[in-house]
């Protein structure tokens, strides 16, 4: 009898202590709330400039987010998660350009395929000058944004000014839902091995991506390599079903964990088990993108090459809000399936500016050893720490000093630059093939417009960046007369990172082939430092 007494007495004295617990902490919740009000109500009526009160409880709001010190949480106005909606499902309402300005006007940046502005022959560089019967002068990108889109069927007219045309062009555009690509493109390299850029996981990233892959195969595509350089990420579920295109069905793909172990599993089999597969990172490569990556690298299933990714291994919420608002919340971490964490570790600046603590993403061997070490599901080692480093590390080429005191002077005159390089190359767009070279007579013609728009270089030292001059104008006019796949076509040879992968890919056989490279190259890497 005298246990069950025992612990009936030890119940009833917690009673107050965790009654008294809860109106403590009932108390600071009062005074906090108190304290904010009485700021929101001095503010209200004493500040010297009048602010009405739906200002002043949005701007409570935005501080009170901000004040969380964390980079990736952010009150969204109902504009503002319009745009976010937008760029993260790449789908909006309008006729289907990306626009930029450019010495005070809004300019053609990019014409995306199958879209109004493509079907009415919208050219890149192309200036617009009125919408509707409003001259756009003076506006901001936003403002003509805004103005652009719309529900899909409604009509705009859009005024344009081109290089060449006297006269305005007016085109009468019906908007239509626009869809912006994933998957820009997608080729076949020296025969044999596929190459396709993934630039954003939106809601049709891994349709698109079978797709490409489907076809590629078809062509006879011995290996793959998978482009997420630059790629800031995007919707979760299609990084998980990337992944589950070339993971078996039952591997865990990736967790978040916040107090509890949320799983994540391919559900699906395979389109592509076993085709040689290299994926592409760099510095910009984050958050889907590193989940991609880190999955594919765990299970064995991808190489990976070129420097180390951003390392943003935040998973963010989104809260919708009365009034359209919405808040945009950090609530988790993202880890891949060997239990590596994504993140990399940030230092807050006095500034509120967030910089990474090394190693960076071209980061050295012995930076990289010093890293948590980790295994894959064959035993290979792979590092944590955040973010994910490649199985080789090739940098990226980088200009010569020469070149770089050329572009230094291009720097205080960008603007003018890209207007010149733009309107010349759309002029020599007309004349040429596809296998066109860049003629001596074209950089000296450039070197001309550029004297006559204000930017001012040493002739002979504009010419020691010469075969950079030569790419920079080849590019841009092999871009706008023939696409974006002909462009990266001649750019291959000058792409270090994309030409390792292709080498790699060519003596291989297999997958496993493609790590056998990998460690001998990080042995004789080793080596190397050794020596040093």
């Amino acid at each position: 009898m005298s246990r069950p007494r025992k612990s009936l007495l030890f119940g009833l004295a917690l009673i107050p202590l965790l009654a008294g617990g809860f109106v403590f902490q009932q108390h600071e919740s009062q005074q906090g709330a108190r304290l904010l009000d009485q700021v929101l109500n001095i503010v209200s009526s004493r500040f010297v400039d009048t602010v009405d009160a739906a200002t002043l409880y949005e701007k409570a709001a935005r501080g009170l987010v901000h004040e969380l010190n964390d980079p990736y949480s952010i009150l969204l106005s109902p504009k503002e998660l319009s745009t976010f909606n937008a760029q993260t499902n790449g789908r909006y309402a309008g006729i289907g350009m990306e626009i930029a300005e450019t010495q005070g006007f809004i300019t053609v940046q990019r014409v995306f395929p199958h879209t109004p502005a493509e079907q009415a022959g919208v050219q890149e560089g192309d200036r617009i000058n009125f919408i509707d019967t409003t001259n756009i002068r003076g506006w901001t990108v936003s403002q003509t944004s805004d103005a652009l889109k719309g529900n899909p069927g409604s009509k705009v007219l859009v005024k344009f000014s081109r290089p060449g045309v006297p006269e305005l062009i007016p085109i009468a555009f019906t908007r239509a839902v626009i869809n912006i690509p994933a998957v820009p493109y997608a080729i076949m390299l020296d025969g044999r091995v596929g190459y396709i850029p993934i630039l954003q996981f939106n809601e049709s990233a891994r349709d698109e991506l079978e797709s490409s892959i489907t076809r590629l195969s078809r062509q006879g595509a011995k290996g793959i390599v998978i482009d997420l350089r630059g790629n800031p990420g995007g919707i979760l579920d299609q990084s998980l079903s990337v992944s589950n295109l070339f993971l078996k069905k039952g591997l865990q793909i990736s967790s978040a964990r916040n107090g509890e172990n949320q799983s994540f599993v391919a559900t699906d089999d395979p389109v592509a088990p076993t085709i040689p597969l290299v994926l592409l990172t760099d510095g910009r490569s984050a958050s889907a993108s590193e989940i991609v990556a880190g999955a594919l690298q765990d299970h064995d299933r991808a190489l990976i090459v070129g420097t180390t990714s951003f390392g943003k291994g935040l998973v963010q919420s989104v809260f919708p809000l009365e009034g359209g608002y919405a808040l945009k919340m950090t609530t988790a971490k993202w880890y891949t399936p060997n239990g590596r964490s994504i993140q990399k570790e940030r230092k807050l600046l006095p500034n509120g500016d967030f910089v990474e603590v090394m190693p960076d993403s071209l980061e050295t061997d012995s930076a990289r050893r010093s890293r948590p070490a980790f295994k894959s599901d064959a035993g290979r080692i792979v590092y944590g720490g955040g973010a994910i480093t490649p199985d080789i590390i090739v940098r990226p080429d980088t200009l010569t000093t020469a070149e770089q005191k050329v572009f230094n002077t291009f720097a205080p005159k960008t603007t003018d630059v890209r207007v010149t390089l733009m309107d010349y190359s759309l002029e020599l767009k007309k004349t040429v093939r596809p296998d066109f070279t860049v003629l001596p007579a074209w950089r000296e013609e450039f070197y001309r417009r550029l004297q006559a728009k204000g930017v001012t270089i040493d002739h002979a030292q504009y010419e020691q960046a010469g075969s950079e001059i030569d790419r920079l104008l080849g590019n841009t006019v092999a871009r706008l007369a023939f696409g974006d796949s002909t462009a990266k076509r001649r750019s291959v040879p000058e792409d270090n990172q994309l030409m390792h992968a292709l080498q790699v890919l060519k003596q291989s056989a297999s997958q496993k082939d493609l790590f056998l490279i990998a460690q001998r190259e990080q042995a004789a890497s080793a080596s190397a430092s050794a020596r040093q």
